[in-house]
């Protein structure tokens, strides 16, 4: 198969991580006779420092165009500390969502044995921990109507949600319920919010569909609760845009760190694959970031294009080396091995081309030679 995937490196260590999914990309391209067209672009700080424009014509026109979008991290510590700024590297982001119709954001949250040890949360509660939510990603709060009074006293954001722009990502979030344990938690505040009252209503409609699965409702303040006490309840959380921002990145101190999240946005064409993490611009350059959450967001790119066996096996690679302690310093596995972000890759890309063979020689890891012998 020939895919042709749009590479947004992005800001800090988005370059760098991004690399380490080039290289698991290659060893499945190589494994699985595929053939991986990368065409790189700019959005982000990055953009704005060359062009003034978060997402320039050329990087949007080449994203329309791709089979597939693979981003690294977007943001600097620059825009983060302002808030005055009329131009943000974020707007890059939240206008390729927009433009292309992302509309639903999948984030996976899971726990790996080897990685318990992690967590603030006690292990009986998060051993076992599988959760996929689903957000709705180009409406809500962050895409209505926005005012600052002349004075600058008085400021608002609108929140408006359609029946359409509810039900889209509600049956994507149904029929994936559907092959996992049969059940859905809508999230929402609807003791409280018109736009939740639509979106509890809604989704009851559409339940009648799928009667095979279990819905049930939490207000998000309970939601939030329920997944520090009890994660393993959940099964697939559906939920609008801002409170799925909020409790996905809530959720990251499940598996231990957020450098082990990854996330897809998905369309009726197009489909754009990334860490949740930020940029973290003070690890730049220093080959020390973990790369696991962009590795990751390559499987779920090849989920998303079909296949399947090739995602697992970077999930495969992804766990041995994680059961193997050759991981970054954020989550320095059991022999205390503090691997580099390039000798993960390494790692990652080598596992994949020789999966029969599990053996390795830490001398030659640390001498960066090949891992697998």
């Amino acid at each position: 198969m020939k895919i042709t995937i749009a590479v947004i490196p992005g800001d800090g260590i988005g370059p760098e991580v991004i690399n380490q999914a080039k290289k698991a990309l290659d060893a499945i391209a190589d494994t699985y006779n595929h053939v991986f067209l990368y065409k790189e672009a700019q959005m982000g700080a990055c953009a704005i420092e060359k062009t003034g424009n978060p997402l320039p014509d050329k990087t949007l026109e080449l994203c329309r165009k791709a089979d597939a979008i693979l981003v690294g991290a977007i943001g600097d510590t620059t825009f983060d500390n302002n808030t005055t700024l009329k131009i943000t590297p974020v707007q890059g982001l939240l206008r390729l969502r927009k433009e292309l119709g992302l509309f639903c954001n999948i984030r996976p949250i899971k726990t790996y044995e080897g990685l318990i040890h992690n967590s603030p949360l006690k292990r009986e509660f998060i051993l076992g921990t599988d959760i996929l939510m689903y957000r709705e990603l180009t409406g809500g709060v962050y895409f209505g109507i926005k005012e600052l009074s002349d004075d600058g006293q008085n400021a608002f954001d609108g929140c408006s949600y359609s029946v359409e722009e509810i039900a889209r990502v509600t049956h994507l979030a149904f029929k994936s319920a559907q092959k996992r344990r049969k059940k859905l938690t809508l999230v929402d505040k609807a003791n409280v919010l018109e736009t939740s009252r639509l979106w509890r209503k809604t989704v009851t409609e559409i339940a009648k569909e799928y009667a095979d699965v279990t819905l049930e409702y939490l207000f998000v303040d309970n939601a939030a609760i329920q997944l520090i006490v009890n994660p393993k309840q959940f099964d697939v959380i559906l939920t609008e845009n801002l409170f799925g921002d909020i409790i996905a990145d809530e959720a990251s101190v499940i598996a231990g760190s957020v450098g082990l999240l990854a996330s897809a946005s998905i369309g009726n064409k197009n489909g754009l694959f990334k860490p949740i993490h930020g940029h973290l611009s003070n690890l730049k350059g220093k080959d020390c970031a973990n790369p696991l959450a962009s590795i990751l967001s390559a499987s779920l790119m090849l989920q998303h294009l079909g296949l399947h066996e090739e995602a697992f096996a970077i999930e495969r690679a992804v766990e041995k080396s994680i059961l193997l302690g050759i991981t970054t310093e954020d989550i320095k596995g059991k022999n205390n091995y503090v691997a580099s972000t390039s000798k993960v890759g390494d790692f990652i890309a080598d596992y994949i081309a020789n999966q029969e063979d599990s053996n390795l020689n830490f001398q030659n890891i640390h001498m960066g030679q090949s891992t697998i012998i």
